[in-house]
C-alpha cells in the first residue's frame, strides 16, 4: 500500500461540491472524524472525496491496493457493509497492513451502487477512538450512499459526454474540422481547448475549420473560447477558418472587439472553407 495521489481523470466536481456538506452532516451524526468516498478501479481503491474534521486521516487521492483494503470486505459482505468498534481487534481487519498505517479504531463502511445495482465503490467513516455503530447508524449511512451514488453517476455521465462534445473530423492530411455545438461552459471550454490543441500538434494540422452552426449562445455571452482557441492555434502554426456563423452569432460578433480583431478567415459554409484551402467538391 502507498499514499499515492492518483485521481481518476474524471474530476467528480459535483461530488466534491455536494459531499463536503454531506460529510459534515455524517461526521456530526455519527460522531466520527473522517468520512470519504472511494471508487473501485481494476486493482485499487481511490478516494474521490474526503472530509477530516479535526485531523487529516484520509486525503483525497489516497489509493490502496484492492486486495489489502477494508473496501474489499465491505463489497464481499453479504449485506455489503462492515463495521467494528476497533479495527485492531476485528478478525477481518486486524492483520491488514492498512490497519497500523491508518492508526484508527472505529470504522463503518457501506457500498455504492449504480442504477443497475452494480457495486462501484464505498462510503466509509472512521475515527481514532472506538465507536459502536447501531443498526440505525448503518441504515443512515446507506441512505447517504444512495444519494452520493447518483451524484457520482451524474459526474461520470458528464465526463463521458465530454468526449462526444469535442467532435474533430479529419478531412485530409493537414486539414480537420471542429464543430462547436450546444452550450459551452467553462469545463467544456477547457476540454475543447486541450483536445483541439493536442490534435493539431500531434497530427501536424495546417488548417482547422471551426463550424459554429450548432453553437448555442446563453445570456447574450459569446464564448471567449473561440478567441483563445484561434489565438492558440495561430501560435502553433495552424490557420483557422470559421464557417456556419448564424445570425445570432453574427450579432454577438459585432459586439465583441476581440472577435472582430481575430485573424481568422470567415466563410459561409464548408464548401467555401475547402475552396479557400484549395480543395473543390466535385460530383462523380
Amino acid at each position: 500500500m502507498g499514499k499515492e495521489y492518483n485521481l481518476n481523470s474524471t474530476d467528480f466536481q459535483s461530488l466534491k461540491t455536494a459531499s463536503k456538506k454531506m460529510f459534515n452532516m455524517i461526521s456530526t451524526r455519527l460522531n466520527v472524524n473522517t468520512a470519504y468516498v472511494a471508487k473501485r478501479g481494476e486493482t485499487a481503491m481511490t478516494v474521490l472525496s474526503s472530509f477530516n474534521k479535526d485531523e487529516e486521516i484520509i486525503p483525497e487521492g489516497y489509493e490502496v491496493d484492492y486486495g489489502g483494503s477494508y473496501c474489499r470486505h465491505i463489497i464481499n459482505h453479504k449485506n455489503q457493509e462492515m463495521h467494528t468498534p476497533d479495527v485492531n481487534e476485528y478478525h477481518v481487519t486486524r492483520d491488514l497492513a492498512v490497519t497500523p498505517e491508518l492508526g484508527v479504531k472505529g470504522y463503518l463502511g457501506v457500498t455504492l451502487t449504480d442504477t443497475e445495482g452494480t457495486v462501484f465503490g464505498t462510503l466509509c467513516v472512521m475515527d481514532r477512538e472506538e465507536k459502536v455503530f447501531s443498526d440505525e447508524d448503518v441504515e443512515y449511512l446507506k441512505s447517504m450512499a444512495d444519494l452520493l451514488s447518483h451524484i457520482i453517476e451524474l459526474d461520470q455521465t458528464k465526463f463521458n459526454m465530454g468526449f462526444l462534445n469535442v467532435p474533430i473530423l479529419p478531412i485530409t492530411n493537414g486539414v480537420s474540422i471542429l464543430t462547436l455545438q450546444g452550450v459551452i461552459d467553462d469545463d467544456r471550454a477547457s476540454k475543447i481547448m486541450d483536445t483541439v490543441l493536442r490534435h493539431t500538434s500531434s497530427k501536424q494540422i495546417d488548417y482547422i475549420i471551426i463550424d459554429l452552426s450548432g453553437l448555442v449562445i446563453v445570456d447574450d455571452v459569446f464564448p471567449t473560447l473561440l478567441v483563445k482557441l484561434v489565438q492558440s492555434l495561430q501560435l502553433i502554426g495552424a490557420e483557422t477558418i470559421i464557417t456556419g456563423i448564424t445570425p445570432e452569432a453574427a450579432l454577438h460578433n459585432i459586439s465583441s472587439q476581440h472577435i472582430k480583431d481575430l485573424k481568422a478567415k470567415t466563410v459561409q459554409n464548408l464548401e467555401g472553407a475547402l475552396e479557400y484551402i484549395g480543395f473543390y467538391l466535385q460530383e462523380k
